[in-house]
């Protein structure tokens, strides 16, 4: 199944985890083939708040529990995605894996909603391979100002 943005604004929570100097990523691409990174995390259901989303979002996806959760700042992303337009206000945390093995991990694999596996990646910010973006948009100036 093709995910489509909704023709509304999306509210999305996403949760920085760090490693040393990189963080961990969903390793993803659009329709067409074109690689780009994301942090884990989803959409805020009504009457959740973003933190609570947040900490749903990484248990359902990676079956991991957050700790030291920390609002970094939201984003407001505006987008094409396979065609396209969408909207998403982005509320950006940095957080602690609960688990302390899980950073000693290389090969950690997330679950999206359909049950598609979905590749972690612990990467740098400033050294992203050529041509693979980290979304949402300054999410990198937003992580330089707050590191």
């Amino acid at each position: 199944m093709s995910w489509t943005p909704p023709r509304s604004v999306a509210v999305k929570a996403l949760c920085v985890c760090r490693r040393g100097g990189r963080i961990l990523v969903q390793d993803l691409a659009d329709p067409a083939g074109r690689r780009f990174f994301r942090p884990f995390g989803g959409a805020v259901e009504f009457g959740e708040r973003a933190a609570d989303a947040v900490r749903r979002e990484l248990r359902e996806e990676l079956d991991a529990e957050l700790a030291d959760l920390v609002l970094l700042g939201v984003l407001e992303s505006l987008f094409v995605y396979d065609g396209h337009p969408g909207h998403e206000v982005v509320f950006v945390f940095d957080g602690a894996l609960a688990d302390a093995s899980l950073y000693g991990r290389d090969d950690l694999v997330g679950r999206e909603a359909e049950g598609d596996p979905v590749p972690g990646v612990w990467v740098e910010v400033g050294a992203l391979p050529a041509g693979v973006p980290l979304y949402p948009e300054g999410l990198a100036e937003l992580l330089r100002e707050g590191a």
